[in-house]
């Protein structure tokens, strides 16, 4: 006869609360956590303990490593794995859903909390739903990473790991990522019920996402008694500034499903991305991207494809197909006025126009060029055009360029653009606009090679300088260094 396994419950005092429960039985399932064999710390967020109204010591407790490993409860834990659909590649998939995910609950500060790795669910597919430590690092990091420039995203309380082994290519070990957001509503969810004509739990979550997101739509000037075609205004209008900061800081996503873009404009699921190193807009970061779908150049055009699938899927709420196209243009409106305003700050300029007789505009193209004909490192670069005194100081900047006509011309019309300028508050403008560290591909790596022979210290080290890029962190100088040679033949694929 078997023995009914108890699985303790753990009150951490979050105030856990529903969250998508109160949605209905169509939108989740049910399910248990799967026990992690032996945990042990990885990495911890403080940042985002505070967030949570959690406090650190509570947090570096055995009940709290219990219950973000899946071996105890949290108290009032929902547990739910959502379904979901979407497109990958390009190409219809049919039913997807939180595979090795499972949500929670709302915490009394309104983030939602979601276990990765925590064991199978009905959304599986055939796989264990279990997360290994390779990417489970990289996904911690790079949550936290992008929170700190600036750039909306969901985010990461810890991870915790274990010697269990878990098949991917080869044999690894697992581990469970703790993430944390004010919601986890994908474009796949809308997809799911529009393609399953399931318009009546369309309109629930539709309803939910305005009612929790964005309420204007409900009274909108330009959209009146039209709460759904404003909901999409409004998620393309979110969705352009989040990936007008993508392109500026030299992100790439690498894996841009429809399943993977998020309802309030977050950066959602950190699989094969990749910060720029050398300058290339084509470059690819994902190994299994063989067509170069998701290239970084590419990325806007994809994401407003994206848009268009959710604005099919939001079609049974939307009164005609021209309202929604009128939606959808908002995206087309924002994203360039966003870039330039991005690359604007970069330059210490404070307000550009996209204009196309804009010379600031010129500017900033004629740059991207230069930088793309000669791959320059692209974080480094502008980290010393910032030092350069609004390019009066120009040695540092020529010394990364094989031939200097090009980039000094480029230097003299930046200067002069800087001339009336006060130099102290362009300087200081850049250097918040300017990272000098972001997570590069060998960073990640070095950390989780440390972190396979129970050595956390990069994990924590490269935490606390990613929470704050901007600052120049004199101790970690080699963390701002050119990547090594053997950089580039690191393949980052969608294995996990």
């Amino acid at each position: 006869m078997q023995t009914e396994i108890h699985t303790p419950i753990i009150d951490l005092n979050l105030g856990l609360k529903p969250s998508l429960s109160n949605l209905g039985s169509s939108f989740f399932s049910s399910v248990k956590p799967q026990p992690l064999p032996n945990p042990y710390w990885v990495g911890k967020s403080e940042s985002v303990a505070k967030e949570l109204g959690l406090t650190f010591d509570l947090l570096n407790t055995p009940e709290a490593l219990s219950v973000f490993s899946g071996n105890a409860e949290m108290y009032n834990g929902q547990y739910l794995a959502s379904v979901y659909s979407g497109h990958q590649f390009g190409v219809w998939a049919g039913q997807l859903g939180d595979g090795r995910a499972l949500l929670l609950g709302k915490t009394s500060t309104n983030l939602e909390i979601q276990l990765k790795g925590s064991g199978p669910t009905p959304y599986s597919r055939m796989g264990d739903g279990r997360a290994v430590l390779r990417s489970s690092i990289r996904e911690f990091l790079c949550s936290e990473a992008m929170f700190g420039l600036g750039i909306p995203t969901t985010r990461a309380l810890c991870i915790t790991g274990s010697d269990a082994p878990i098949r991917r290519e080869t044999y690894e070990t697992a581990a469970v990522v703790t993430r944390v957001a004010e919601s986890f509503i994908r474009f796949g969810h809308f997809e799911h019920f529009s393609s399953q004509r399931l318009v009546h739990e369309l309109k629930i979550l539709a309803d939910h996402v305005i009612d929790q997101f964005y309420p204007h739509c409900r009274e909108h000037s330009k959209w009146p008694n039209a709460p759904y075609a404003a909901l999409l205004e409004a998620i393309s209008e979110k969705t352009a500034k989040m990936v007008s900061k993508w392109q500026a800081v030299g992100f790439c996503h690498g894996v841009l499903n429809t399943d993977n873009m998020s309802a309030i404009g977050l950066t959602l699921d950190y699989g094969p991305f990749q910060f720029l190193d050398n300058f290339d807009p084509a470059h690819i970061c994902n190994h299994t991207d063989q067509n170069g779908r998701y290239a970084y150049d590419k990325q806007p055009n994809i994401v407003y494809w994206n848009l268009f699938c959710l604005g099919q899927a939001l079609m049974p709420l939307i009164d005609s197909s021209d309202q929604a196209l009128e939606a959808l243009e908002s995206f087309k409106a924002v994203f360039p006025k966003a870039l330039a305003h991005e690359y604007g700050n970069k330059l210490g300029i404070s307000k550009i126009e996209p204009d196309s007789s804009n010379q600031d505009k010129a500017l900033i193209e004629d740059l991207i060029v230069i930088l793309a004909k000669y791959k320059v490192d692209y974080t480094i670069f502008w980290r010393r055009l910032s030092h350069s005194n609004a390019g009066q100081y120009t040695e540092a900047v020529e010394s990364m360029f094989d031939q200097k006509n090009e980039i000094k011309a480029w230097l003299m019309r930046y200067s002069l653009r800087h001339k009336e300028s006060d130099k102290k508050k362009v300087e200081s403008l850049m250097l918040q606009s300017n990272p000098k560290f972001v997570l590069r591909n060998h960073l990640g790596e070095q950390a989780i090679q440390l972190a396979k022979n129970k050595d956390f210290s990069g994990v924590s080290s490269l935490l606390a300088i990613l929470l704050k890029p901007y600052d120049e962190h004199p101790n970690f100088e080699s963390y701002a260094d050119f990547p090594p040679s053997w950089a580039s033949g690191i393949e980052i694929s969608c294995s996990s």
